[in-house]
């Protein structure tokens, strides 16, 4: 939903830049939504600890000037004016959450209280699909548990198949689809120019954009 991805791009290059180092599009398409890179820098004197201090430090400065993505606030305000149960699922602490939207409010407030974050202890990760689930609970939903070969009542499974997952990373992609939701994926164009692969778990749309259209939003 927000210009997250030019933010962590742009202070993780600043931090490696002066080893001589950059993080590729290619070793960020598989990083996206998970917490660090170091493993692919192992010549470079940093701790993790350190690492992970300096990048918050960046961060939060730039957090309160990030900007939405292009069509972000007309679809948002599309769905709050049609009454369409709306839910964020992010695997951002609540902490950073909140520096990240306290100055969109315009928008983050068609939401509510509908958002599970990171750290809200919704279970594990993206790309497991927890956080999905969990969104839809908070909705609502009676989508069932979160166990992989669990049992699923099939209405439970036609109840998360009304879910529609925008999500812009792989991981996120694939934790929409394994939470049995439709999911359209809105990449980078960096990010779609290499193709990462998604070979089970395949988004049902790709757009370049929302603008032409009129993020992770789970919607029911």
């Amino acid at each position: 939903m927000i210009d997250s991805e030019r933010v962590y791009t742009d202070v993780t290059n600043d931090i490696l830049a002066p080893y001589g180092a950059e993080m590729t599009w290619d070793i960020k398409a598989g990083l996206m939504g998970k917490p660090h890179l170091l493993s692919h820098f192992p010549d470079i004197p940093l701790t993790i600890d350190d690492y992970l201090a300096r990048r918050t430090a960046e961060q939060d400065a730039r957090w309160p000037h990030v900007q939405l993505l292009p069509g972000v606030a007309r679809l948002v305000a599309h769905l709050a004016a049609h009454g369409v149960p709306i839910g964020i699922a992010t695997g951002s602490v609540r902490r950073s959450f909140d520096r990240k939207t306290a100055h969109l409010q315009d928008v983050f407030a068609h939401f509510g209280s509908n958002v599970v974050c990171g750290d809200d202890g919704a279970g594990r990760g993206k790309p497991f699909p927890d956080v999905f689930l969990a969104a839809a609970r908070m909705l609502g939903r009676a989508v069932g548990p979160n166990e992989e070969g669990g049992i699923v009542a099939e209405a439970e499974r036609e109840e998360r198949a009304r879910g529609l997952v925008f999500e812009d990373a792989v991981p996120g992609v694939q934790a929409g689809k394994r939470a049995g939701m439709s999911v359209v994926w809105v990449p980078d164009e960096n990010l779609l120019s290499i193709r990462p692969s998604l070979d089970i778990e395949k988004p049902d749309r790709i757009l370049r954009s929302l603008y032409s259209r009129g993020v992770g939003l789970t919607s029911f």
